[in-house]
């Protein structure tokens, strides 16, 4: 019964936010509102993505923007190519300036639409998937972990601003066209708000059934107890490396989505800054939960520009101040408070940072005979 209950409950928390999302959105807010709607939701995905990673796995991944960037510029390369063909010219306008007429070797396979959706998937997740087994089977992991993906985000951000092929410290800007659609038309616009919402619908949908799957299980206990795990005959690395891959895949697709919503991609979204943005609002809404990190990242990056505009110098120590209250007072997150005084007053015992103990499926289950043997 309890079962069944559950399953009505998230298919109405589906239905309530697809209503508001596709429905009243839309109607409540001008084109210039829902276009910024839709980049905070870009955030969103990014964030699903470090819950899984962070919350679930332990693994505080610091570099996210590395992914993000790479989702980003892979688009950005395919509009740029078909902006180019659409006026006629062999290249990008920038190449132009620059005196290239020839366009790069490795712009011409993105000039493909299907090459350009193929990989933003697989381009992410094969890197994701080299680091984390390179990583993780060396043991490394706490705050070695966080530094090494730091800096492989200042390594990239670093080398974009040297690529003159890639636009440089500028990156890649004035898209013009989307698959064929004009950007400047509000309908088009408002189709890729679309785009980014059901697509924040899916990414939590897989999440939560990761989440709720036995693999869900050995994650959080990869995460509370590693050497128990080993001990019974997982391996560790192996799942650390599926929550850390699926991540990358996230803010790829996420900044494949932000290139054409904002309408450029630069190193300014690559390096540490915007990995370290990506983690405040999973924090601040709580990276143990399902919709904590969607609802912390879409708030503080709403919050940022609604200050932004009114106190545009004084914004950012309001966020280090509430990153810091959040931490030192609330280290669950806002959705983790929420979860500590529902239980509260159901009057059970338990911390709203940590989710409910899971066990670990034995691979080698004792025979029932053995035990009785044992015990004589």
């Amino acid at each position: 019964m309890r079962t069944i209950l559950g399953r009505w409950q998230t298919w109405a928390g589906f239905g309530v936010a697809a209503v508001l999302l596709f429905g009243v959105a839309p109607a409540a807010l001008s084109t210039f509102r829902l276009g910024l709607l839709g980049q905070f939701l870009c955030y969103a995905i990014v964030a699903v993505g470090i819950g899984l990673a962070w919350g679930r796995g332990g693994m505080l991944v610091l570099g996210q923007g590395v992914f993000f960037g790479i989702g980003g510029y892979i688009m950005g390369m395919h509009l740029k190519i078909a902006d180019a063909e659409f006026a006629g010219n062999s290249v990008p306008d920038f190449m132009q300036i620059q005196g290239v007429r020839e366009l790069p070797g490795f712009w011409a396979p993105f000039a493909s639409p299907l090459v350009t959706l193929v990989s933003i998937v697989l381009i992410p997740t094969a890197i994701a998937a080299v680091l984390g087994l390179g990583v993780f089977k060396r043991r490394v992991k706490g705050a070695y972990f966080a530094i090494l993906s730091q800096a492989l985000a200042a390594a990239l951000a670093i080398l974009l601003v040297g690529q003159m092929s890639l636009g440089g410290s500028n990156g890649l800007n004035g898209f013009r066209t989307f698959f064929g659609f004009r950007l400047a038309d509000p309908a088009n616009k408002q189709m890729l708000y679309f785009i980014a919402a059901g697509t924040l619908l899916v990414v939590v949908a897989v999440v939560r059934q990761l989440m709720q799957s036995r693999y869900g299980e050995l994650l959080v206990a990869v995460r509370d107890g590693e050497e128990r795990v080993r001990f019974l005959g997982y391996d560790p690395a192996n799942i650390k490396v599926v929550a850390y891959t699926t991540a990358a895949l996230f803010a790829s697709i996420a900044g494949a989505l932000f290139a054409p919503i904002v309408g450029f991609i630069s190193p300014s979204q690559v390096g540490i800054l915007p990995s370290i943005a990506f983690l405040i609002g999973v924090a601040i809404g709580g990276r143990t939960t399902l919709l904590g990190p969607v609802l912390g990242a879409i708030g503080v990056a709403w919050a940022q520009t609604l200050f932004s505009e009114q106190y545009p110098s004084g914004w950012i120590y309001g966020q280090g101040l509430l990153f810091i209250l959040v931490v030192g007072f609330f280290p669950a997150g806002l959705a983790g408070l929420a979860v500590f005084l529902r239980r509260k007053n159901k009057g059970t015992p338990g911390d709203g940072d940590a989710p409910d103990p899971v066990s670990v499926p034995d691979p080698d289950p004792e025979p029932e005979s053995e035990k009785a043997g044992a015990s004589t």
